[in-house]
């Protein structure tokens, strides 16, 4: 298990520097590490999970079903994301989350998470902003889905994954290459698959992206800015717990 002061993502720039105390109050709360495959569920919706988990390495996504077996995704998890808040202060978990590549995280247990409140005001403020971020890319995926034609959808879709990736490290500009297949891409869309395959074929023509296996290469990410009306917020370090 890697010590919290040795962990790789705190020497990125993307993240914000942390001082001994916090990162051995850290290192007390962490009770281990795992990897997932891909297609492994590590959260389901409507059960009690003991763990909170902080990703360090791949791309995972959250989602809600409904009985029949459709699901709607609701966001996508890149390395420094903290994953299961929601249950760790609602108790049951109200979504299911899913390894879309292999993952490894840390893991935290949920039943001593209030020792960050407790015992330090900096960390505090940092799980709020974690959680205040989510909810800001959730108010972006909303307007998308409620005002958003399907081209400007997909637009605004890949390159907000584009930009996640880059700044967390998964990938560079000159291979950008994020790991979706059309079928999740429609579920997070809210289209239907021959939809979302035109609408992509679309985007294609234009040279913005283009699809290599089940990954779609970023070409262009002004371009797909520009058709989605959407500007990428400014890179600052964000808070890594």
């Amino acid at each position: 298990m890697i010590r919290c002061d040795a962990c790789v993502l705190r020497r990125m720039s993307g993240f914000r520097s942390m001082s001994a105390e916090e990162a051995k109050l850290i290192s007390g709360f962490k009770s281990g590490e795992m990897r997932c495959e891909t297609g492994m569920t590590l959260i389901s919706e409507g059960t009690l999970n003991p763990y909170l988990y902080t990703v360090l390495e791949g791309w995972g996504f959250r989602y809600k079903s409904l009985e029949d077996g459709r699901r709607q995704i609701l966001n996508y998890h890149v390395p420094g994301d903290l994953i299961g808040l929601q249950g760790a202060l609602l108790q049951e978990m109200d979504h299911s989350f899913e390894a879309l590549t292999p993952m490894r995280l840390c893991i935290f247990e949920r039943s001593r998470f209030l020792t960050i409140f407790e015992k330090s005001a900096d960390l505090a403020f940092d799980v709020t902003w974690l959680a205040s971020r989510d909810e800001r890319i959730l108010d972006g995926h909303m307007l998308s889905l409620g005002q958003r034609t399907a081209m400007e959808r997909a637009a605004y879709l890949l390159v907000f994954l584009y930009y996640r990736g880059l700044r967390s490290g998964l990938f560079t500009s000159s291979n950008a290459q994020i790991p979706l297949s059309q079928s999740l891409i429609a579920d997070t869309l809210g289209l239907s698959l021959v939809h979302t395959n035109k609408t992509l074929k679309r985007l294609a023509q234009r040279k913005l992206i283009v699809w290599r296996g089940r990954a779609c290469e970023i070409l262009d990410p002004e371009g797909l800015c520009s058709v989605a009306e959407w500007t990428p917020p400014e890179a600052s370090p964000r808070p890594l717990i």
